[in-house]
C-alpha cells in the first residue's frame, strides 16, 4: 500500500481531468475539421452614397460569413447579402464564385444564396435547434474582421424568442452564445459538437464594438422554415420602419405606418419594379438614415397596418402570386403616392 494515499488518489484525479479535457479539445478539433471546409466568406458590394455628400453613388465593398447545406445551397444572414449588387463565395480551396440571392428573410435575418460548390466541398447537415440545451458546448466559424475560418468556442449562455421584427411576420428564435462572435462572423454557422448546425450568427451587443460575451445566431429550425419550407421572394431593398417621430416627419399618412426605402440592389425584384432607393445621408437620434427614397404603404393592395399588423397578411399574399403572377406597390414619392406594378421573377 502507498504510503502517501491522498497524494495517490489527488494525482489520479488530476490526471483524469486533464485526460477528460484532452479529449473534449480533440472532439472540437475532429469536428472543425471534418466542417469546416463547408464555412464560406461571402464578400458583397453594394451602391452607397457617401455621408455628408450629395454626389454620384459608389459601390461599397462589404464582408460576412457562410455556410454550404447542399451542393447548390448556402445559408448566410440577410443583412450581409438584402442589399448586394453582387455577391462572391470564396471557398478555402481559393475557388471564387458568383452566387445569386434566392430568399431573403429580414424580419428573421437569414437568407439563401444559390451556386454550383465545388464537388471537393461536402456540405453540412441543418441539426434540430430545439434539442440544444443551454450549458451546452458550441463553437463558430467565420471571418472576422475578415481572417477567415476563425473557430471560437462557448456554451448556449441562453434561449430567446418573440415576435418578428416590427411585431410580424413570424416567431424569431435566438440561441445566445459567449463563443466569441465579431464583425465579419455575420451569417457564419454555429455547430454543436455533432457536426450538426444549429444557429446562423446574426449580431452582437456590445458598448465597445468587439466582443463581449453576448452573442446572438438565429436559430436553425426558424432558418429551416422561412428558407427551405416557406421561402420568399428575395426584394432586394433595405428597409427601415416609420412609424412614429420618423413618419410624421417624412408625411406618412395619420393612422398608417411604412417602410423608408434606403437601398435597392441592382437587377433585384425591386429594381425591376423602379422602387426608389435613398440618396441624402443623415442621422436622426443618433441612427444613421438614408433618406430621400419611396416609402412602401402596402403590398398587393393590403396595407401594413398601424403597427405593422398586416405583415404576414402581406407576406401570404406575395407568396400566393405565382412566377410571372402581377405584383402590386403603393409609394409615397416626393410627396404623392404611386402605385407600381410588374411581374414577379421566375427562379
Amino acid at each position: 500500500m502507498s504510503k502517501h494515499p491522498h497524494f495517490t488518489i489527488t494525482t489520479a484525479l488530476a490526471l483524469a481531468l486533464t485526460s477528460a479535457s484532452s479529449a473534449a479539445a480533440q472532439t472540437v478539433a475532429d469536428v472543425f475539421d471534418r466542417v469546416s471546409d463547408a464555412v464560406v466568406v461571402i464578400q458583397t458590394s453594394q451602391t452607397e452614397y457617401t455621408s455628408g455628400t450629395l454626389i454620384a453613388p459608389t459601390s461599397v465593398g462589404g464582408l460576412g460569413s457562410g455556410v454550404l447545406i447542399s451542393p447548390t445551397r448556402i445559408m448566410t444572414a440577410a443583412h450581409v447579402v438584402q442589399a448586394a449588387d453582387e455577391v462572391v463565395v470564396h471557398f478555402p480551396s481559393g475557388e471564387r464564385m458568383g452566387a445569386r440571392i434566392v430568399s431573403s428573410r429580414p424580419m428573421q435575418d437569414v437568407a439563401l444564396l444559390e451556386l454550383n460548390a465545388p464537388a471537393s466541398v461536402n456540405p453540412v447537415p441543418l441539426g434540430n435547434s430545439d434539442s440544444a440545451r443551454v450549458g451546452e458546448k458550441v463553437f463558430v466559424v467565420g471571418a472576422p474582421f475578415g481572417i477567415s475560418h476563425t473557430l471560437t468556442v462557448g456554451h448556449v449562455s441562453a434561449r430567446r424568442s418573440g415576435p418578428g421584427m416590427f411585431g410580424g411576420a413570424g416567431d424569431v428564435e435566438l440561441l445566445q452564445t459567449d463563443a466569441a462572435i465579431n464583425q465579419g462572423n455575420s451569417g457564419g454557422p454555429m455547430f454543436n459538437l455533432d457536426g450538426e448546425v444549429i444557429g446562423i450568427v446574426s449580431y452582437i451587443i456590445t458598448k465597445s464594438g468587439g466582443f463581449q460575451g453576448l452573442g446572438f445566431a438565429i436559430s436553425s429550425n426558424v432558418a429551416r422554415k422561412v428558407l427551405l419550407e416557406e421561402p420568399l421572394l428575395w426584394t432586394g431593398m433595405d428597409l427601415v420602419p416609420t412609424k412614429g417621430l420618423l413618419g410624421e416627419l417624412l408625411n406618412v399618412p395619420a393612422g398608417m405606418s411604412g417602410f423608408l426605402v434606403e437601398r435597392v440592389a441592382q437587377g433585384s425584384f425591386a429594381d425591376i419594379l423602379g422602387v426608389q432607393p435613398g440618396a441624402i445621408p443623415t442621422t436622426m437620434a443618433s441612427e444613421e438614415l438614408m433618406l430621400g427614397g419611396d416609402i412602401i404603404l402596402a403590398v398587393q393592395g393590403i396595407p401594413l397596418g398601424v403597427e405593422y399588423e398586416n405583415l404576414d397578411r402581406i407576406l401570404e399574399a406575395m407568396a400566393a402570386v405565382p412566377p410571372g403572377g402581377n405584383m402590386r406597390m403603393t409609394v409615397i414619392r416626393a410627396g404623392e403616392r404611386r402605385e407600381l406594378s410588374g411581374p414577379r421573377p421566375r427562379p
